[in-house]
């Protein structure tokens, strides 16, 4: 790339989340809201959709990956949702249990998850801040 050339970020294509079993985050996702986009069983892959844009989360299998309880140093994969405070009510009906929250933040609220293998997913939402929210 010479000096006068640059990329530029667009967006988010998917974030890849390891797995130790693929059917079982594919379930505990499922509880926890998302729908699948695809699911290639023999690549040990699926992807998951968020809201109506195409970048999701992907799940990769990883062998010999097991169970991590929480907490677990990890990356932590924030995704907005209307309300958190209803999404943790939601989320302890379907047997999911907060690792964190709802909590305040300076936009909102957040509560967050961890799947089995120790992936931390926040649902956060711009009740206090509704501007910079997607539905503004």
């Amino acid at each position: 790339m010479s000096d006068d050339e640059s990329y530029e970020l667009l967006g988010f294509d998917h974030a890849v989340l390891p797995v130790g079993d693929l059917g079982e985050a594919v379930d505990f996702y499922c509880r926890a809201g998302f729908s699948v986009g695809f699911r290639f069983d023999e690549g040990g892959i699926a992807s998951l959709k968020v809201g109506g844009e195409t970048p999701g989360i992907l799940l990769r299998t990883e062998e010999g990956f097991g169970h991590r309880p929480p907490p677990w140093p990890s990356p932590h994969v924030w995704l907005e949702v209307p309300d958190a405070r209803t999404a943790a009510r939601e989320l302890t009906a379907a047997g999911i249990t907060a690792l964190d929250g709802p909590f305040s933040t300076a936009t909102g609220w957040t509560v967050e998850i961890a799947d089995p293998w120790g992936n931390v997913l926040g649902f956060t939402d711009y009740t206090k801040r509704p501007e910079l929210g997607r539905r503004s």
